[in-house]
């Protein structure tokens, strides 16, 4: 070996033996400061360390991990993602798992949802641990968000200004006597080159004014700052003679919290104490005080991770007697989950409960939720955009008046240095001044905004079998009787198949019936109260409902089976809550507003034609997904009914669908149908729409009198087709209501 050769190997050796230490170096001054929570010198370091050597997997997971704790969700997704690709969940099993959780914080629902789907079927076997009941959750939670995107706008959303919300953090936590108390996490000595997650930064309490809509500039209550620890929280008793806060040491900002009272004294605060172990106990984190009134008692709502909890911080409360003694603890279980639930708000006029969890089905981390308490604390409900977020929503309170909603949240938007989602503001919801009255076609526009609602059904349901075009069956009773059905399309769908392709069948098979039947069904409770509301108004709605169907059977059956699904709608509605809007169907309601819904049945040839349509083939034709997707209704379109001076078309026919089975292709064919008008006044037929040039209509009587039938012939010249084939004529009446669709069908062989 030439003394060059030699030189260049001990010089590239010696240099790999420096990279490797100041590597090292570098990644164990980058742990010790995520492990003291200083996330800002921690990913300072490991961007140091990934100029050396930016190909380690265990480097890139421990870059992502501070970039999720430092909140920074964009950059903490791409580099998920890096280290996925690279190890697959072998080194590091929730590596999927916080990659959906950055996408869906990130809004990216449809992508999350996926990826939550695919953590399903690799977190199998895993089936009893947090990885595959959360990754299992989160595809309900997403499914959810995608259906709910929708603004309350009945409030204006305000961010509030500078003298409250800095680049650093805020919390709200009581608005009283018109000022607001909140805490700040700010560095004593704010330097513009770091934000929050240093070990320098605090948080302390605050309190701002508001007078005529304007805050003034932030106050530091003093009186209750402890060196070398965190407060936060903040609530009054009933009498206003207690204030209840958190003391917090910082371990890691995993914070250590006990809840302490201040005694007021003219509005000074003087004495403080801390609660006893009836309250703290003993090795807990116990915070978030909020004390209200319920049942004539007081009460103290607080968040903990004690024992007997549920799992990570549960909600609890206490009833208060004379002032200074407490009762025994109760957990909140209802509402309680195996995460955290968090910021506890009471409001004792509407008695319901407010609380933010990361476990229930919300839009991001952290989102606000609530629960009214009649004899128990009923289903927990989220509060929906703007309030909630891709991001963490925290802390939600009310005004004394309640015509003022506050919350915390680091959304896009915050005030920031650095990372646009680092950093929590408080943000106001007011009513508007002045409401300026909806006009009907206004109104409308948030049912509207609901649709489609797409129902599903099993095979051949409702009354199988069956020829007829209406059902007494409540869909209601239809979609009970189809998830019950869920067992055997799994085991169905996965017949013949073994090992994970077996599991994979059942999961593909459970999903669509979270993502798309159960939704369904959630989708119709909202829809129904919304029509409600505006038929109880006074407003007259048409609503236009679609059918479908698989191609397991012909398309003149199809037709008539979608009418049948269309019909269980129809019941369900008439039937609904012992016949709430039967007076809309019927037109007797006193408001003079009725319900008018619109069917069209459109058979098989909407449905994907690769779906199987063998009878002897039924895991396919009746089991699959793909089957399955094509069985259902779909509400449409919902419309204002402005012209009362038309006439009700109310006509019946032969056959709607006229099949002509199967004919060589060039030939010409000719179907005739029979037009019944079933109503009081005559029908002139002012036009043939023939949206297809294959199609023409012979000769026909204009004027259809009440009881007479009248024979309509349509052509089809098939020379320009191949295939199966569906073409429609629309038949337009003079001032008619709705038009008449007559449908021809059949299989043109070249």
């Amino acid at each position: 070996m030439s003394r060059l050769y030699l030189t260049l190997f001990v010089f590239l050796l010696s240099f790999s033996v420096f990279s490797q230490t100041e590597i090292k170096k570098y990644l164990d001054f980058a742990k010790e400061q995520y492990q003291q929570g200083d996330y800002v010198h921690a990913l300072e370091y490991y961007q140091k360390a990934m100029k050396i050597d930016s190909n380690s997997v265990n480097t890139l997971w421990a870059y992502a991990e501070t970039l999720r704790a430092y909140k920074d969700y964009r950059k903490a997704e791409y580099y998920y993602q890096q280290v996925y690709q690279r190890e697959n969940t072998a080194l590091f099993l929730n590596s999927l798992l916080n990659l959906g959780l950055m996408q869906k914080q990130n809004g990216k629902y449809k992508d999350a949802l996926e990826t939550f789907k695919k953590a399903k079927k690799v977190y199998r076997k895993y089936k009893r641990e947090y990885v595959y009941i959360k990754a299992k959750q989160e595809v309900n939670a997403c499914i959810w968000a995608l259906n709910n995107q929708i603004e309350n706008e009945d409030w204006i959303l305000e961010q509030l200004p500078n003298e409250i919300n800095t680049t650093d953090a805020e919390f709200g936590h009581t608005y009283k006597n018109n000022t607001l108390f909140f805490s700040s996490l700010r560095a004593d000595s704010i330097s513009s080159k770091e934000e929050v997650y240093s070990t320098s930064y605090k948080t302390h309490l605050f309190q701002s004014k508001r007078k005529d809509n304007v805050f003034d500039s932030s106050a530091e209550i003093k009186a209750l700052k402890e060196t070398n620890f965190s407060t936060g929280n903040g609530s009054y008793s009933l009498d206003n003679s207690r204030f209840y806060y958190s003391l917090c040491k910082d371990e890691s900002y995993n914070y250590q919290c006990k809840i302490m009272v201040a005694y007021l004294e003219n509005g000074q605060f003087k004495d403080v104490d801390t609660l006893g172990e009836i309250i703290n106990a003993p090795g807990a984190n116990t915070t978030m005080p909020f004390v209200g009134e319920w049942e004539g008692q007081e009460v103290l709502f607080f968040s903990s991770n004690r024992e007997d909890g549920k799992g990570g911080m549960d909600i609890w409360y206490s009833f208060i007697k004379d002032g200074n003694q407490y009762k025994k603890p109760r957990n909140v279980r209802s509402i309680n989950s195996i995460e955290n639930e968090l910021s506890p708000f009471w409001n004792a006029k509407e008695t319901t409960l407010y609380f933010s969890s990361n476990w229930e089905k919300g839009f991001g981390g952290y989102d606000i939720f609530k629960t009214k308490y009649t004899t128990q604390f009923t289903d927990v409900e989220n509060l929906g955009l703007p309030i909630n977020s891709p991001a963490n929503d925290l802390y939600f309170f009310s005004s004394e008046s309640g015509d003022s909603l506050f919350f915390s949240s680091n959304r896009m938007g915050v005030n920031y240095t650095k990372n646009p989602t680092c950093c929590s503001d408080i943000f106001m919801l007011r009513k508007p001044i002045v409401a300026e009255p909806e006009t009907p076609k206004e109104s409308l526009a948030e049912l509207n905004k609901r649709l489609p609602v797409t129902l599903y059904f099993h095979n051949d349901i409702p009354n199988p079998r069956s020829w007829d075009t209406t059902s007494s069956v409540n869909y209601i009773d239809s979609y009970s009787a189809y998830i019950a059905m869920l067992p055997k399309y799994k085991k169905e769908y996965s017949a013949g198949l073994n090992g994970e392709k077996s599991e994979d069948a059942k999961d593909d098979i459970e999903d669509f019936f979270a993502e798309y039947v159960e939704q369904g069904v959630r989708d119709l409770e909202i829809f129904r109260t919304l029509l409600l509301e505006e038929l109880e108004k006074g407003t007259k709605i048409q609503l236009t409902v679609k059918g479908f169907a698989s191609p397991l059977a012909k398309t003149d059956y199809n037709v008539n089976l979608t009418k049948r699904r269309i019909a269980t709608l129809n019941n369900y509605l008439y039937h609904y809550n012992n016949g709430v809007f039967k007076p809309y169907f019927d037109k007797t309601a006193k408001n003079g507003a009725y319900l008018k819904i619109v069917q069209i049945p459109f058979g098989e040839y909407t449905a994907n034609q690769l779906t199987s349509d063998n009878p002897n083939d039924t895991k396919n034709s009746v089991y699959s997904k793909a089957a399955a997707i094509e069985r259902k209704i779909e509400v449409q379109t919902v419309n204002l009914i402005e012209d009362t001076s038309k006439i009700e078309v109310n006509v019946s026919l032969d056959n709607q669908v006229k099949d002509f089975g199967t004919i060589s292709q060039g030939e010409n064919i000719t179907k005739t149908f029979r037009i019944t008008n079933n109503g009081k006044d005559p029908l002139a037929i002012e036009k043939i729409d023939t949206p297809c040039a294959c199609n023409t209509v012979e000769k026909f009587q204009k004027i259809i009198n009440p009881s007479e039938t009248i024979e309509m012939k349509v052509n089809f010249d098939s020379k320009l087709y191949k295939g199966k084939v569906v073409k429609s004529v629309f038949v337009k009446f003079q001032n008619g209501d709705q038009d008449l669709r007559l449908i021809v069908t059949g299989e043109v062989l070249q």
